[in-house]
């Protein structure tokens, strides 16, 4: 129960932009939550493009920083657990909508011969909402797929 009022204390010291982005970011995880089962990836970031090309980037005097931190904010404090592929989306359609130009990520590994994926966002090629040391860890898909096709056969 603290926890909550803290929350909510956290919440409402917030200027009116940074709790519109933070509302805004818990509805969207939901909804990717949900539009993710539904529609699956492909689909779902065909829709969420179509809506952040469609709208006029609103300016913001946040830094992207302060945009990631809300939206991991929201996350934290959702009724279910976002994953990284949520959590990027909706990170990546934010900062679009806010006028930046991010890129979304999506790598994999084999470690102890699982395979393993992972999501994440990147402006001007530097992460955001990933563990500094994580880059060596997942290889990008296109980077991976670049590398297959210099390959000699």
């Amino acid at each position: 129960m603290q926890a909550t009022k803290q929350s909510w204390r956290t919440y409402w010291a917030l200027n009116h932009a940074e709790r519109a982005i933070a509302r805004s970011a818990a509805l969207e995880l939901t909804a990717t939550w949900i539009g993710l089962r539904l529609f699956g990836f492909g689909r779902w970031k065909q829709i969420i493009t179509r809506r952040t090309e469609t709208s006029e980037p609103r300016r913001t005097a946040l830094s992207a920083n302060r945009i990631l931190q809300l939206q991991a904010a929201a996350a934290r404090n959702l009724f279910f657990h976002a994953n990284c592929l949520e959590q990027s989306l909706v990170l990546w359609m934010l900062l679009r909508r806010h006028g930046f130009s991010p890129d979304l990520k999506i790598g994999a590994r084999k470690e102890a011969g699982r395979f393993e994926a992972h999501a994440w966002v990147e402006l001007n090629q530097v992460r955001l909402n990933d563990q500094p040391d994580s880059d060596h860890k997942f290889v990008p898909f296109d980077r991976a797929i670049s590398s297959l096709e210099t390959q000699p056969e």
